[in-house]
Order: structure tokens, then C-alpha cells, then sequence
């Protein structure tokens, strides 16, 4: 901006208008007739100053609005400066193209880094909107990228407060390595071969609403829902894994999922306000097909190897309806009501077939194992709801919430079939009842009297009861599986949960969190009648149960400081110890144990510092410890205490190069370290991996409406647990070019 001097400064704008009109007067005068010349005279002598004075002024005064338009030019606001101008552009295309190589595991990598390993392409974003019709706004959104199966089209028209459609298209791929488990005496790997495996999520929708401001504002909408596709399960094949001893089984062989789901969902929602009262009324109708297998290969290349097909299939109607109101009763007082009832009536079949090969029909054979065909049976399920809720302020510093719920449920369910082992094959039947009626109250208050201070507590309990009756169940063929039974069962429920928090504020840069929580969940059971017999009986559990209780205990705190203006440090820590305690029936000879302990610290430390205002780094660190211990570790090393230990650290840093050039960079890392490899006397479980991430962003605004994206990623995964099997190293290379317009 040009300097000026401190007259200029000082000088009034009405002045440059000021002195030309006094030396106007002064020569009107004189030819007038003054009869004093010195007056004259004077005003000459005034007069050739006074106008380069005047000059300078406007010129000054021009300088300094030139200055002070182009530093308002030049301040822009966050968003102007994040679209590089002024001028920002509602629409925009945004195309990108990009791939991915891999070194390693392709299907593990693909899973972690949610892409296919291959090249991909298209339209990464595209965004437009303007007038349909007058006061009519049309919207388009979109999405489509080549070979990830990732597609997405939103079509919408609105007029503010009086009514709006939408229409939306759009399908996302999910990948899953599908690979079964590791058996390292043997150095043997049980995977899936090829590229990962594939999950369709679809879904179509069409919505449409009244949003008329004295009157109901209603909502309809209508949304068809697809999951097709295969993932890995978590349910293993059974394989001879020991080459010294063939005798030995262990579940490594991988099974795959594969997902043929369709699901309609039509919803009706109305609001409306009556003086004061807000009111909600709303439908909702689901209907269903899922045709879903388990593809499990037995003793994969054995010479007893074979396949077995699980099949579930699975068909429901699903109607409820919920309505809730919410009334300002005074200046200090609310209270809000809400009501649900639904009805899910569902009809399934199934069958569980070995073979030579998947998808085939029942035929008998000598090898076979225990299976079933024929499956069918129906189950229907009618819940209740209700909820009330008062908030009441009786002073400043004082809120009290109390609240009730009320939960009743009631389903019955049936089933028939045919169970099958070797060459036998007998019929079976079931049927089941259960009802239950659970009522939790609730209260929540909130104290604001210390200055600095916010003080809260809530407690919650629960008071539960319920009956379950159960005829029948699989076929027992030959001495092998589980036996029909007939059994009643009272169960009984007691929750109870107890918190405090408090967040203190010492100072302006400093704040601390504190929170804690102890939290008891009691169920009681009493068998009625049970005819299982007791000691080897396979199908006791859960019967001789008659006592359970989950106890946790958990206390956190969270410190947020700022020592400078551009520096914020985050630290927070977490503490929770979870036990249960469990007490069979006198009838099974066992008494009342620790059945489990889990040990849980969670520790976070995230760091942000701007040193300049084109630059920013932020940092962050976390680390949990967590151990479950149960007895059965102590006798045997068949199973161990389960570890879920692991540690992540991340860095990312943004830097402004110029007004039109963006660079960032991230850095990440986990690590767990929870293997233990007891492969010599039973399943090993427990996660060791290590994981490294590079990432580099550089954004280049090439014109007001060009913007030029190039990013870079590289991936290091190593994992012990699957004796290396599992390890990849990947080159992400991803480019995206933007158009607005």
C-alpha cells in the first residue's frame, strides 16, 4: 500500500471540496469592490497552495481506495482460498484414473486397501445443480469408476418448504480375502487362490415429500437393497494338518460365503406441530428374499477330500409402526413420548449336503458326516415398545432427565427336516416359545454451578423376565450328534449401570474430562423341566447354567491443551476390567467360578502444530493393551489367554507451496504382536501383523475453474500369523483432474 504523510492522513475528504469553494468567495469579493487590497492580495497568495494541497489530497485519497479495494481482494475467506478465487463454481466433474500393484498376497491387499489390483478409472465425483422451473432446484450427484464396480446417480428437484423428490442409484464392491488359517510345524497354508473375493452392496431408491409449513410435512420413501456376491467365513473345514500324526483335525481349510440377498422397504413418516406439541406418525413395510451358502471344502487334497454345501435360505414380511410426541409442558419443562409395534413373520429352509462337488443333490454315502435336508420351518415375532422421557430445568445450573422404557416381546418358531449320516437318514422335529418383558429406568442429571465446572451423572436399571420352551431338534442317528430334548426355562434379568463425568476448565487453554462407569448385568435361570441327562451329555449347554453375571468397571480421563495459539495437545487414557462369574446347576458337581477376566489400557496422544500459516503438522499415537484370561489357560496350552495388544502411529502434514499449490503427506503404522504359535497342541489364534503407509497428495490449481490432483500411496503389510502367506507390498499411483463450472 503507498505511504502518504501524516497531513495527508490527518486531512478530512470534505476538505478537497472545502478550500476551492473559500477562494471562490474570496474573488467574488474583490469584484465586488473590497476596499481593503490586503484582502485580495491575501487570497492570491492562499490560492496557488490551497490547489496543490487539493490535487494531492485526490490523489492520495484515489491511491488509498485503490489499496484498500485490492487488500480486500486479497483477504480472502477459507473457502475463496480452497477454490483458489473469489469466484466459486457450484458444479463441478471430477475424473480420476489410477492402479494399484502389488508384490505378495493380491487378495490381502485388496482387502485392506478396499481395491481391486488392477487399473481403475472414471468419474470420481460429479456434482450439478440449477432451476428446473421457477423456484424449482434440480440436483445431480454421480459416480462411476471403472472395474471397482462403484457406481452411484442421485437425480432430486425441491422447492424450499414445499416439496422435494430423489432419486438414487448406487453400488459399492467390498473385497474379502477369503483365506483359511496356517499350521506352522507343517509349514502349511490353507488359502483360496486368485484375486479377492467380491461383495455387491446395491441399492435403489425413490423419496418424496410435502414440506408445506402450516401444514403435516409427510415423507415417503422406497429403497430396494442387494447384497450379491462371496466373502470369506469365519467357519473353517477340517484338514490333517500334523504329517506325524494323521490322526490329528484341525479346522484351517478356508469356506466361503456366498450372498444372494433382495430386500424392498417402503416408509411413511409424518410430523406435525399443534400448538405445543410436536406429533410423528410412521409405517414401515419390509419384505425379503435371501438364498445365501456355505462352499466348505473337507480335507482339502486328501484322498478323503469333499464338499459340502450349506445352504440357508430365508424368506420374512416385516411391518411396524412407531408414533412419538414432544411437548414443551412449561418454560423448563419437556416431555416426550414414543410408541413401536412390529411383526416379523419369516419362513426358512436349508440344507447341509456332502458331495463331490458344491450345489449337489442328497445322495447317500458311507463317508458322509452328519448333515440334513428337506429343512423347513417358520418363526413369527411381535415386539413392543415404550418410551417416556421428562426434562426438567428447575434452576440455572440444574437438568434432570428422568426416563422409562418398556420392551415386550413374544415369538414362537417351528421346524422339520431330514438328518442324514452315512447311509442313514431320519426325520426330526421342533418347536420353541419364548416370551420376555424388560422395563429399564433412567436418570440423567446435569450441574453447572461451579464456575469452570460441568458436573454430570446418570444412573440405569433394569428389571427383565422371561420364559423359553423348547420340544425336539436335530436327529441323533447311530449314537452320533445331539439328541431331542425337552426343556422349560424361567429366565431372570438385572441391569444396573452407574456414571459420572465432569469436565473442568482451569484455564482458557486447558480443559479436562473425566469420566468413570461400573456397570453390572445378573441372569438367573431356572429349568422348570429338563430331560437332558447330566455328565456326557452333548446338549446341556447353555441348561446347567443357572447363574451368570457380567461385571465391568471403567474409568477414563481426557486432557486437552493448548500451551500456544498454534500448537493443541490431546492426551487420553482409558482403564476397564470386565469379569463373569459363572455357577451351574448343583445336579452338574461344579460350583460358582471366574469364568473370565478381561484387562483393557487404552492410551492416545495427538499432537497439531501451525507454524506458519501455509503450514500444518498433526501427529497421533495409540496404544491398547488387552488380555482375556479364563481358567482352562492354566491347565492346558491347547488354548491360551486371548491378546489383543497393538499400537498405531500417524503423521500427516499440509503445505500451501503458493496461492495455487497444495502438498500433503501422511505416514502411518500398526503393529500387533498377540501370536503365539501352540500349533503342537491346538488351534494358534491371536493376530501378529505389521503395517507401514506412505502417502503423498499434491493438488495444482491450474486455472479458476482447472484443478490437477496427483497422489501417490505405499503399502508394507507383513503378518506372522499366517507364516508370511499374507505379506504384500503395494504402489498406489491415483490421479484426479476437476472441472467446475
Amino acid at each position: 500500500m503507498k505511504t502518504t504523510s501524516p497531513a495527508t492522513r490527518r486531512s478530512h475528504p470534505f476538505a478537497a471540496t472545502l478550500w476551492p469553494r473559500l477562494g471562490l468567495i474570496g474573488a467574488v469579493l474583490a469584484l465586488l469592490g473590497n476596499p481593503t487590497a490586503w484582502a485580495a492580495e491575501e487570497a492570491e497568495e492562499k490560492d496557488a497552495p490551497i490547489s496543490e494541497a487539493t490535487e494531492e489530497a485526490k490523489s492520495d485519497a484515489k491511491a488509498e481506495a485503490k489499496d484498500d479495494a485490492e487488500e480486500k481482494k486479497e483477504a480472502l475467506s477459507p473457502e475463496q482460498l480452497f477454490e483458489g478465487g473469489e469466484k466459486t463454481y457450484e458444479n463441478w466433474v471430477e475424473f480420476s484414473a489410477g492402479g494399484i500393484l502389488t508384490r505378495g498376497n493380491d487378495a490381502q491387499a485388496q482387502e485392506n486397501r478396499r481395491l481391486r489390483g488392477s487399473a481403475f478409472g472414471g468419474i470420481e465425483d460429479l456434482h450439478y445443480q440449477g432451476k428446473a422451473f421457477t423456484n424449482v432446484l434440480f440436483t445431480l450427484d454421480g459416480r462411476a469408476l471403472f472395474d471397482e464396480r462403484d457406481y452411484k446417480l442421485t437425480l432430486g428437484l425441491r422447492r424450499e418448504e414445499k416439496w422435494f423428490v430423489r432419486v438414487n442409484i448406487e453400488n459399492t464392491r467390498i473385497w474379502y480375502h477369503g483365506d483359511g488359517g496356517f499350521f506352522g510345524p507343517g509349514n502349511a497354508w490353507y488359502s483360496t487362490p486368485g484375486d479377492a473375493l467380491g461383495m455387491d452392496r446395491g441399492e435403489i431408491s425413490f423419496e418424496a415429500g410435502l414440506t408445506l409449513e402450516k401444514y403435516p410435512k409427510l415423507n415417503f420413501k422406497y429403497t430396494h437393497q442387494s447384497r450379491d456376491g462371496q466373502k470369506g467365513s469365519t467357519v473353517w473345514g477340517l484338514t490333517h494338518p500334523d504329517p506325524v500324526s494323521t490322526s490329528r483335525l484341525l479346522g484351517l481349510a478356508p469356506t466361503i460365503s456366498d450372498l444372494d440377498e433382495q430386500r424392498d422397504i417402503f416408509e411413511l413418516n409424518a410430523t406435525h406441530r399443534i400448538k405445543k406439541t410436536d406429533f410423528g406418525l410412521g409405517v414401515r413395510y419390509e419384505t425379503a428374499e435371501l438364498d445365501n451358502a456355505r462352499y466348505t471344502t473337507q480335507f482339502p487334497g486328501e484322498p478323503a477330500q469333499q464338499r459340502i454345501t450349506t445352504r440357508e435360505g430365508r424368506s420374512y414380511d416385516l411391518f411396524s409402526t412407531h408414533f412419538f410426541t414432544e411437548t414443551r409442558l412449561k418454560k423448563n419443562l419437556v416431555l416426550t413420548t414414543g410408541f413401536l409395534f412390529s411383526d416379523l413373520d419369516s419362513d426358512f429352509s436349508g440344507s447341509r449336503i456332502y458331495g463331490d462337488d458344491f450345489d449337489v443333490g442328497y445322495a447317500p454315502n458311507a463317508l458322509n458326516g452328519l448333515g440334513y435336508h428337506n429343512l423347513a420351518g417358520g418363526a413369527d415375532q411381535k415386539e413392543y415398545v415404550l418410551n417416556l422421557n421428562l426434562m426438567a430445568t428447575p434452576s440455572k445450573h440444574w437438568t434432570f432427565v428422568p426416563s422409562i422404557r418398556v420392551q415386550k416381546m413374544d415369538w414362537d418358531a417351528d421346524s422339520s427336516g431330514i438328518g442324514t449320516l452315512g447311509l442313514n437318514s431320519q426325520p426330526f422335529l421342533s418347536t420353541s416359545d419364548r416370551d420376555l418383558l424388560d422395563v429399564r429406568e433412567r436418570l440423567d442429571v446435569r450441574y453447572t454451578g461451579l464456575t469452570n465446572w460441568v458436573l454430570t451423572a446418570r444412573g440405569e436399571w433394569t428389571q427383565g423376565e422371561g420364559n423359553l420352551e423348547e420340544w425336539g431338534g436335530l436327529s441323533q442317528i447311530a449314537g452320533s450328534g445331539v439328541a431331542p430334548i425337552q426343556r422349560e426355562t424361567e429366565d431372570s434379568r438385572r441391569f444396573q449401570k452407574y456414571s459420572l463425568g465432569a469436565r473442568w476448565y482451569p484455564t482458557r487453554r486447558l480443559s479436562l474430562d473425566l469420566g468413570a462407569y461400573y456397570k453390572l448385568n445378573a441372569y438367573d435361570y431356572d429349568h422348570e423341566f429338563d430331560d437332558t441327562p447330566n455328565g456326557t451329555s452333548g446338549n446341556r449347554y447353555p441348561a446347567y447354567l443357572v447363574m451368570q453375571d457380567f461385571e465391568t468397571c471403567d474409568g477414563n480421563v481426557r486432557v486437552t491443551f493448548r500451551p500456544r495459539p498454534n500448537v493443541t495437545l490431546v492426551s487420553r487414557y482409558e482403564y476397564q476390567l470386565s469379569t463373569i462369574h459363572t455357577k451351574a446347576d448343583a445336579a452338574a458337581g461344579l460350583g460358582e467360578i471366574e469364568s473370565s477376566e478381561m484387562t483393557s489400557h487404552i492410551f492416545a496422544q495427538n499432537v497439531s502444530w501451525s507454524p506458519w500459516s501455509r503450514l500444518f503438522f498433526q501427529a497421533g499415537f495409540n496404544y491398547v493393551w488387552s488380555e482375556t484370561q479364563t481358567p482352562t489357560s492354566e491347565y492346558t496350552q491347547a488354548i491360551l489367554d486371548a491378546q489383543n495388544n497393538y499400537w498405531t502411529l500417524n503423521f500427516n502434514s499440509g503445505f500451501a507451496v503458493d496461492n495455487k499449490t497444495d502438498l500433503n503427506v501422511g505416514y502411518f503404522y500398526y503393529r500387533a504382536d498377540n501370536f503365539d504359535d501352540n500349533s503342537a497342541d491346538g488351534l494358534p489364534l491371536g493376530m501378529s501383523a505389521e503395517e507401514h503407509g506412505v502417502t503423498a497428495t499434491l493438488t495444482r490449481r491450474l486455472t479458476e475453474r482447472l484443478r490437477l490432483t496427483l497422489r501417490y500411496g505405499y503399502f508394507h503389510y507383513d503378518e506372522e500369523t499366517s507364516g508370511g502367506n499374507g505379506n504384500y507390498a503395494s504402489h498406489l499411483v491415483y490421479t484426479t483432474l476437476q472441472y467446475r463450472f
